[in-house]
């Protein structure tokens, strides 16, 4: 079992100062190999805890809560919920966007779909992926009963996280808005970033007959750097890693492997504005893997100690392909790996190589970015929970051969929900005109190593990605399967030796959880 967490923050609207905030932690289940599922219920009760427990601290303050003029809403964009309009209850758990198991719902949509991944792609700046909204509903609309009789009683409400809780909190089954925002409905894959409609032929398509009547997280990120002018990117480092460039009011559609997207639209009456994307599926997933699952670190922050005792990951490579590769790969086959591991090996090692894996990430994305704009970053723009981790920032510094600059408030994402909710129309609390923003207090990270070495290590990394595809079929993905891997080189007779011992790495991937098997044999 893992967790993710609920935030609630209050900003001053003229400084952007943060006032006040909470959090609360929301269990992520994993029912089979390669299912992520949350509980609605449980996500809803943690935004009324957090609501609750910021008002008393905001009375601490002397704050009079009746002061506060707009809420935002940020969430993770693709995660989808389907509930019952007149009971208000789920029907089934919500399926985060990490889950796997619509591999073989994609094969099939892909044989039905004309002309396949690109008449997707040109309408909703998506590939056919495992990751966005439609399979997931589609898998919902195959497999769980409950929806499809919903569905066919017409009591069904298909939603991503932001209009499941805009429709509790506005009333729920009595009168609650069932409502979404561009940023959020441009990655259901059900959606036509062109037109800012729902494309009728890619709902047929998914098979849904719906009626669809806030700001998705990277957009707010994206708000809150304030990204306004076109060329200008963002990384924000969370559970996943996404990398968003502003490129104004133009569609541009990627060849690198990135996607396009709607990054904002800030007024009914206000152009809409779109960005490249590059996501990456495991960031800060992988420090909570240590932790959890190895439990070679007890919490998230002491992995920054481990880092730091070797400065190295003396040659140790881990590419964290727990959900296949996203950007700029998409490719569903990959599955973890760690190589180069030699005798001297240690925890230390792998801490620094998993650090290094979301720089990595980040630099493939990069690349990508840079070859589809034309203009490289002079500069990287940085926000989310990892980057108070410094030799995280400094070693994304090296690899990318480009500074890092990080806000000193690193929840930009919270601050451009509140910036995108106090500019709205009939509010008009936040001025987002550039002469009226506050400026905002940077720490820079500049390359400390030369260009060669960071190249070096950016092809080594390349070689290691490479190893780590074709794992998995949809055949042998199916749950309870065992999976052996040989971390090592081999000798002529096929023995690998490690002080007189011969040694077989394997690993059990079930439920959420890895078990390392291994076996000794004396020689």
């Amino acid at each position: 079992m893992g967790f993710s967490l609920c935030h609630h923050f209050v900003f001053n609207s003229k400084t952007a100062e943060l006032l006040s905030h909470h959090q609360v932690e929301i269990k992520q289940e994993f029912p089979r190999e390669g299912w992520v599922e949350q509980d609605p219920k449980e996500i809803l009760q943690s935004v009324y805890e957090c609501i609750e427990k910021t008002c008393e601290k905001l009375g601490q303050l002397n704050i009079d809560i009746s002061n506060i003029k707009a809420i935002g809403v940020s969430n993770q964009r693709e995660t989808t919920v389907v509930w019952d309009k007149l009971t208000g209850e789920p029907l089934y758990n919500a399926v985060v966007w990490l889950d796997l198991r619509t591999q073989s719902t994609v094969e099939n949509l892909s044989k039905r779909i004309p002309g396949n991944n690109n008449f997707v792609k040109s309408k909703t700046g998506l590939p056919l992926s495992t990751y966005f909204s439609a399979v997931k509903l589609r898998w919902l609309l195959d497999n769980v009963r409950k929806v499809q009789r919903a569905v066919e009683e017409d009591r069904a409400l298909f939603g991503t996280i932001d209009s499941w809780l805009i429709w509790s909190l506005t009333g729920g089954a009595n009168g609650g808005v069932h409502c979404t925002d561009v940023t959020n409905a441009s990655r259901t894959m059900l959606f036509n970033i062109h037109s800012l409609e729902w494309d009728k032929e890619l709902c047929d398509v998914v098979y849904c007959h719906l009626c669809f009547q806030c700001l998705g997280d990277q957009s707010a990120a994206l708000v809150g750097q304030m990204c306004f002018q076109d060329g200008q990117a963002k990384n924000t480092y969370g559970t996943g890693c996404f990398l968003l460039c502003n490129t104004g009011r133009k569609c541009v559609f990627s060849e690198h492997g990135l996607l396009t997207t709607v990054a904002y639209k800030l007024g009914r009456d206000k152009p809409v504005y779109y960005a490249l994307e590059g996501s990456v599926a495991i960031a800060g997933a992988v420090i909570r893997w240590l932790r959890d699952n190895l439990g070679i670190i007890k919490t998230s922050e002491e992995i920054e100690k481990l880092a730091k005792e070797v400065g190295t990951s003396y040659g140790c490579y881990f590419v964290p392909a727990f959900s296949g590769l996203y950007a700029p790969y998409w490719e569903p086959s990959a599955r973890g790996i760690i190589c180069g591991l030699t005798q001297f090996t240690n925890k230390c090692h792998i801490a620094f190589a998993a650090l290094e894996a979301v720089c990595f990430q980040t630099r493939e994305i990069l690349d990508a970015m840079n070859r589809d704009c034309g203009i490289p970053l002079s500069h990287l723009q940085v926000d989310g929970g990892m980057t108070n981790n410094k030799i995280l920032m400094q070693l994304q510094a090296d690899i990318l051969y480009i500074p890092v600059v990080k806000p000193s408030m690193p929840e930009t994402t919270a601050l451009g929900a509140a910036m995108a909710a106090g500019a709205a129309e009939g509010v008009g609390v936040w001025s987002l005109e550039p002469e009226d923003l506050s400026a905002v207090t940077m720490e820079r990270f500049e390359p400390q190593i030369n260009a060669e070495e960071s190249e070096i290590r950016y092809s080594t990394w390349k070689k290691a990605v490479m190893k780590s595809v074709g794992w998995v079929t949809t055949q042998s993905s199916e749950s309870g399967k065992n999976v052996f891997i040989i971390l090592a080189a081999f000798l002529p007779l096929g023995f690998f030796i490690v002080s007189s011992m011969v040694m077989l790495i394997g690993a059990r991937y079930i439920s959420g959880q890895f078990s390392l098997l291994v076996t000794y044999a004396e020689i």
